[in-house]
C-alpha cells in the first residue's frame, strides 16, 4: 500500500508568473534522446527565519544523494505546502497566512508557471491545514480540503480551481480543544479514512480520545467513529485482513513521557472499514509490544506490516522540563518492525534511530521518509529500507513532498 501523506495563500507579484528551476533541469541529450528524468516539488518551511517563509524548490534529485540551494525556488511568506496528484506536472502551493490555494504547471521548458487560484475564504476558511495530507485528491477534477479549524472538508475541483460543496464536522468539535486531522490517511474500498486527534487549549496533554472520519468518496458523506480508550491516534497503516491499525503518534507518546499517567496511555487500536466502527475488543499498549519505553507512532511498511518508534534515552535524555514536541523530534527513536497479523515486533538495528515524527513519500523508485535536524535546520530524506540511506538534504523542514513526472 503506498500512503499519501499532506498551508495557506501565495502573493508573489504577478509578472513572477514563471519561475526558474532550483537545480539544472534544461533539456539534456539524454532526455532528448529518452524519456525526461523524474522532477520533483520540495517544499521547505523555514521556521527560524522572521517572519517565517517557504520554498517551492523544484529538482530531479530525490533518490540520490545531494544538498539542495533555495536559490531561485519560489519563496512563499509564511509555512506552505506543495500538494497535488503525483506525476501529472501540476503542483497546488498553500500556505498557513490565507485561505488562497495557487496551481503552478510544469512547462515544456521545465519551468513552473502560475495556472490559476481558488478561495476557500468564502466558506470560512482561513488557513490551509498543516499536513500534506490535509489535501487529499480523489482524481483531476475532485479533491478534499480536512480543515480542523472549522471542522469541515471542502471539497473542490483541482481542474477547474473551484469549490463544489462542503461536509460539515461539527460533531468533532470538543469545547476548549484544538481538532487536528492526521497527516497519514488510508484509502481502502471507496473510502479516504482520515484519523482525528484533540489536545486540549491549555496545557500540555492530549485528550483521551480516538476519532476516524470515513469520507465515501463516490457520495461525499462522512461518517464519524470515535473511541474512548486513549489518544492522539494520528497513524494509521492497512492490515492483511483489511482492517486500519490506528496508533498514538509519536508526540503524544512524548507527552506521556513528559506528564506521566496524566496523559492517556499510547496504544493501538483496530478499526473496521466495513462497519466504520472501532472494534470494541481490541487494544494494546504499545510500549508491550517492544518489551517497554516510550513508544509512539504507526508507519506503514511492507505489505502487512508496519513500524512502531521507540525512544532510546541513551541517544536521546529526556530532561525535567523538556518540551514534548522536542522530545518527539528528538534524533533517539529507535524502529521497530510490527506484523500486524501477528502483533510481533522485531527491532530494526539496520535503520538509524532518527526524529519520532517523520513523513513518508514516494518517489520514482523509491519510499522515502523525514529526518528532521535539531533546531529546524533542516530535512534529510532517507530511504524506508537499504539501511535509511540518505538521499536529498535541504534547509528547514519539509512536510511535503510531490513528483511532477
Amino acid at each position: 500500500m503506498k500512503h499519501t501523506f499532506a498551508l495557506r495563500s501565495l502573493r508573489l507579484p504577478a509578472a513572477a508568473l514563471t519561475l526558474s528551476l532550483l537545480v539544472g533541469c534544461g533539456d539534456s541529450e539524454d532526455e532528448q534522446n529518452g524519456p525526461p528524468e523524474p522532477l520533483y516539488a520540495i517544499t521547505t518551511q523555514l521556521l527560524t527565519a522572521d517572519p517565517t517563509e517557504s520554498y517551492v524548490v523544484v529538482t530531479p534529485h530525490a533518490e540520490q544523494a545531494a544538498t539542495l540551494s533555495l536559490e531561485g525556488a519560489i519563496k512563499v511568506p509564511g509555512r506552505a505546502l506543495g500538494v497535488g496528484i503525483p506525476k501529472t506536472g501540476a503542483v497546488y502551493v498553500v500556505t498557513d497566512e490565507s485561505a488562497t490555494v495557487t496551481r503552478y504547471t510544469l512547462t515544456a521548458n521545465n519551468t513552473l508557471e502560475k495556472a490559476g487560484t481558488v478561495d476557500f475564504a468564502p466558506r470560512g476558511v482561513t488557513s490551509l491545514g498543516e499536513y500534506q495530507a490535509n489535501f487529499q485528491f480523489v482524481s483531476e477534477t475532485k479533491a478534499y480540503f480536512f480543515d480542523g479549524l472549522t471542522a469541515q472538508v471542502i471539497i473542490w475541483n483541482p481542474t477547474a480551481m473551484t469549490v463544489t460543496g462542503t461536509i460539515p464536522l461539527d460533531a468533532l468539535v470538543i469545547p476548549e480543544t484544538v481538532l487536528a486531522f492526521s497527516g497519514a490517511v488510508v484509502h481502502t474500498g471507496g473510502q479516504i479514512i482520515m484519523p482525528v486527534g484533540w489536545r486540549p487549549v491549555q496545557g500540555i496533554n492530549v485528550t483521551k480520545k480516538a476519532g476516524v472520519v470515513s469520507i465515501d468518496t463516490a457520495t461525499d458523506t462522512a461518517t464519524l467513529a470515535e473511541d474512548d480508550r486513549c489518544g492522539y491516534t494520528h497513524d494509521a497503516a492497512l492490515g492483511l485482513d483489511g482492517k486500519v491499525y490506528i496508533a498514538t503518534e509519536a508526540y503524544g507518546a512524548a507527552v506521556r513521557r513528559v506528564v506521566g499517567e496524566e496523559a492517556p496511555e499510547p496504544c493501538l487500536l483496530k478499526y473496521d472499514p466495513q462497519t466504520r466502527a472501532f472494534d470494541p475488543s481490541f487494544y494494546r499498549a504499545l510500549d508491550s509490544l517492544v518489551g517497554g519505553g516510550t513508544a509512539g507512532a504507526l508507519i506503514p511498511g511492507e505489505q502487512g506490516t508496519a513500524y512502531v518508534r521507540v525512544l532510546d534515552e541513551t541517544i536521546a535524555p529526556v530532561n525535567e522540563g523538556t518540551p514534548p514536541r522536542i522530545v518527539a523530534s528528538g534524533t533517539g527513536w529507535q524502529w521497530w518492525e510490527l506484523k500486524l497479523d501477528t502483533l510481533t515486533a522485531t527491532r530494526r538495528t539496520d535503520l538509524p534511530s532518527t526524529s519520532g515524527s517523520i513523513f513518508l513519500f514516494e518517489s520514482e523508485k523509491q519510499t522515502l521518509y523525514t529526518e528532521f535536524g535539531a533546531g529546524a535546520a533542516s530535512t534529510t530524506f532517507r530511504v524506508l529500507g537499504d539501511s535509511g540511506k540518505a538521499t536529498v538534504k535541504t534547509q528547514g523542514l519539509s512536510f511535503s513532498f510531490l513528483q511532477l513526472r
